[in-house]
């Protein structure tokens, strides 16, 4: 735990890449094995996780994130899309992973389904696209913390115009909207943000004890 902390304490966004370093395949599978491994409500999963390589596509999507340098700098592009059209069916094919994975048969499954139905299904579209854009954030997450195990750097970004980002990579036919993205690479030795001190909160002041 000791190790995990200090890592955390290495990690911050990352202002500068250095375009010259990229992620090795191995490394990169370890952190799409991560992000595959996250929790997610109901274990549902409602998203896609886009590696975006092309490097004319990542100058598209720079004009779409306020010019920012890292969507080209870094080795890799990460966009977090959630599900937009999530309902039955996608519930059913979750249920039909539970009972291939686990050799159960899916009638013993169809009170979990029914209750997820009941709960998902029936939400307005706008609550639905809220939860399942909630569930991109718990990728994220762990996305954050492998990387910092390896000492690979990854900048979570909000700052990008989603409708754009939807139509430079075609994720509204897909279903699929550009919920958050994260830059990973390796911070560039010019980055003097690196040798910022972390601020956060003190423990007294986060934490509540009831």
């Amino acid at each position: 735990m000791n190790t995990f902390l200090e890592n955390q304490n290495w990690r911050y966004a990352t202002k500068k890449f250095d375009a010259t370093k990229k992620i090795s395949t191995e490394d990169l599978s370890t952190l799409k094995e991560a992000i595959r491994l996250s929790s997610s409500s109901y274990g549902l999963q409602p998203y896609k996780v886009i590696f975006v390589e092309s490097p004319e596509l990542r100058v598209k999507l720079q004009a779409a994130a306020w010019g920012q340098s890292q969507i080209v700098e870094a080795s890799h592009l990460v966009v977090f899309a959630n599900d937009t059209n999530i309902g039955d069916a996608e519930i059913d094919s979750f249920i039909k992973n539970i009972s291939e994975t686990r050799g159960i048969p899916t009638e013993s499954l169809t009170g979990y389904s029914d209750f997820m139905k009941s709960k998902i299904s029936t939400l307005p579209a706008d609550a639905k696209n809220t939860w399942t854009s909630k569930q991109t954030y718990l990728a994220l997450g762990n996305l954050l913390n492998a990387a910092a195990e390896l000492k690979i750097d990854v900048t979570p970004m909000e700052g990008f115009d989603p409708a754009a980002f939807n139509e430079i990579l075609g994720l509204d036919a897909l279903h699929l909207n550009a919920a958050v993205i994260a830059t990973v690479g390796y911070r560039h030795e010019e980055d003097a943000t690196q040798h910022h001190k972390k601020v956060r909160k003190s423990k007294e002041e986060l934490f509540i004890t009831l």
